[in-house]
Order: structure tokens, then C-alpha cells, then sequence
């Protein structure tokens, strides 16, 4: 099993060397341009990484966070199914190839195969993994497709769909997700961590249940999500550290950020959910921590966590929001107070 921290590394210092020599304004304005195209409405046959610049510009801004949201979604798979190791494993929609990275970084030697039908997002995925010195990025296979209208991809271990349902129409986004279950023993979909970016997971999480397949992670249950849609919704936080070019080109002058992103994954073969999930950042108190919670068997729930309980209280205060709680082997029962 790979560490994900030197993947991390190895990716920064290939986008350093891929941006090395354009200026950052530059790549700032075609950031500008592709922020405004993610935020309207893009029809299903027009990409919207269109040439090199473009797809630079996308290198830079969203890289890190994609790579950095997908490897926690991840860390809850392999939490939930330790003794799992993809063979083979398909990126719908991975453009430049940032969720192929953190899928190196969980496990050593998946054979990859991108789709996108973005040719310059492809041939830019391509010098990225080559340049990367991870042996399975290197031999990844990058292949152009319509998503959403091409045929289902071959059936393998593991389908990521990351940050690309947005792009889609309804329709598509229903096919997509329907050739991922079809194709995939377990499957991972990431959208952002936005009220829209939830309710297209929760129609994912949906139909990959009536595919036949089994809740992992987020949550500790196959049942309705407990959150009334409209009110809330269910994400979660990841850190994103900056390189300078990468503060340069977001405007930004802080060393990191948090991405924010809603996910699910759902299996074909037997997991070990959480027994519950930390959905929002603990709030630590004096003597007490509380942590909002969503269950297994009772829904969203506050657990108040105090000293009387000792190594879980110690527990408590490392706890992180995303987190599965309790630690194993221990006893929830006594966690949820009024």
C-alpha cells in the first residue's frame, strides 16, 4: 500500500515543472474564465477544457484540491474494507488525472484508465503521469470518450467519477452513474461540498442502491439520508496545501485550504461501515467535546463526549470532522447524551 503524502509531493513538483516559465496572470485569467464556465450551465457535448491553456490553468487551480478530496474519500473505502485491493481501476470524466493520482497513492499497482473527452485534458494527464515516477500513473491508459454517451466501460475493480456529474445533464448524469455500477466493484463519486453538489451524490447514492450495490462510506446505512434536502446538506472538509505559483494563480496568500466535497461509495462485496460519522467540525469545549453524528440505527445525533470518558475523550479531541466515530472496540451507547 502506497502513502499518499509522497504522491502529494510528486504532484506539486510536476505542476511546478508544467508551470514553470508561464506567467501567473496568465494562468489567472484563464482560471476566470473556467471558474465562470463551472458555475453556468455546460451543454453535455461542449468540454469545457478546450487547449492547453485551459487545461494548464485547470492543472493549477484544481488539481491539488481534487487529488486531495478524492484521497479522503479514499481513506473511508479503505477504512471500511481494509483487505481490499483494486486490480484495475476506470476514472470517468478524469481529465487531467487528478483523482488517478490519489488512487496511486492508496494502493500500489491498479492499472488505470482515463476517460475524458477532453483531448487537451488527456494529453496533459499523460506528461504529468509521466513525469511522475509513480510506476502505475506512468502506465495509465488515456483514452478519449463522450461521457455520458459512449459505450459503458469493461468491467473493473474500481470507478472513480470526480467532480464531473456538474458538467453533465440529468440524463447523462444518470447513465454515467449507471455504466459505473454496471462496471465497477466499488465506485466512488465526488461532487463539491455544496447544497447542488449533495443533491446530485444523493441521486447518485440512489441509483447505485437500486443497482444492487452497498453503501461504504460516508454513511453508516443504506436507508433515506437523514438530512431533510432544502435544510442541510451532508460534506466534508479537505486540506490543501499551496505551493507560492499555486497562491499566485488563486489570488490567494494563506499556505492552505480547505476543499470542501460531498461523496459517496458503494460496494459489491462486503464492507464494514462506520458505526457512525462525524458530519461537521467538533467543537471542543472546556472538559467536553460534541460531535454531530450520523448514525446507524437513530439517525443525526449529537454525541457529548467528556472527560469522565477517558481515552474516548482523548479520542474525542483528535477527532476530525469525516471521521468515523467511535474508535474501534468501543461502546457508543454511552456517547449519546442530551
Amino acid at each position: 500500500m502506497n502513502d499518499t503524502l509522497p504522491t502529494a509531493e510528486a504532484l506539486r513538483a510536476a505542476l511546478a515543472a508544467l508551470l514553470d516559465g508561464l506567467p501567473p496572470t496568465k494562468a489567472a485569467q484563464a482560471v476566470d474564465r473556467l471558474i465562470a464556465s463551472y458555475r453556468g450551465t455546460t451543454p453535455t457535448d461542449a468540454p469545457i477544457l478546450r487547449d492547453r491553456s485551459d487545461v494548464v490553468a485547470y492543472a493549477a487551480y484544481r488539481m491539488p484540491a481534487t487529488f486531495e478530496a478524492v484521497r479522503s474519500c479514499l481513506d473511508a473505502l479503505r477504512e471500511a474494507a481494509p483487505e481490499w485491493v483494486p486490480a484495475t481501476h476506470t476514472d470517468i470524466g478524469g481529465g487531467t488525472g487528478a483523482a488517478s493520482w490519489a488512487v496511486a497513492g492508496a494502493w500500489d499497482g491498479p492499472r488505470t484508465t482515463v476517460l475524458d473527452w477532453s483531448e487537451p485534458a488527456l494529453a496533459l494527464g499523460r506528461e504529468l503521469a509521466g513525469a511522475s515516477g509513480l510506476p502505475g500513473l506512468r502506465a495509465a491508459t488515456w483514452e478519449r470518450a463522450r461521457i455520458g454517451a459512449s459505450p459503458a466501460p469493461e468491467p473493473t475493480d474500481l470507478v472513480t467519477v470526480s467532480y464531473v456529474l456538474k458538467e453533465l445533464t440529468p440524463k447523462d448524469r444518470a447513465v454515467v452513474v449507471d455504466a459505473a455500477a454496471a462496471a465497477g466493484q466499488a465506485v466512488v463519486v465526488v461532487e463539491p461540498g455544496t447544497p447542488d453538489g449533495y443533491d446530485r451524490v444523493i441521486e447518485a447514492r440512489s441509483r447505485l442502491i437500486a443497482a444492487g450495490m452497498s453503501i461504504a462510506a460516508p454513511c453508516p446505512h443504506d436507508a433515506a439520508c437523514p438530512i431533510e434536502r432544502g435544510t442541510d446538506w451532508c460534506h466534508f472538509s479537505a486540506r490543501v496545501s499551496r505551493s507560492s505559483l499555486h497562491r499566485q494563480v488563486k489570488g490567494g496568500s494563506l499556505s492552505h485550504e480547505d476543499e470542501k466535497f460531498s461523496y459517496v461509495v458503494a460496494t459489491r462485496f462486503p464492507t464494514e461501515p462506520a458505526r457512525a460519522r462525524v458530519v461537521r467540525r467538533p467543537q471542543i469545549r472546556k472538559g467536553q467535546v460534541l460531535l454531530e453524528l450520523c448514525t446507524r440505527d437513530e439517525g443525526m445525533e449529537r454525541a457529548t463526549v467528556t472527560k469522565r470518558h477517558g481515552t474516548l475523550y482523548r479520542a474525542a479531541r483528535d477527532t476530525a470532522w469525516g471521521d468515523a466515530w467511535p474508535p474501534p472496540g468501543s461502546d457508543q451507547s454511552c456517547l449519546l447524551e442530551a
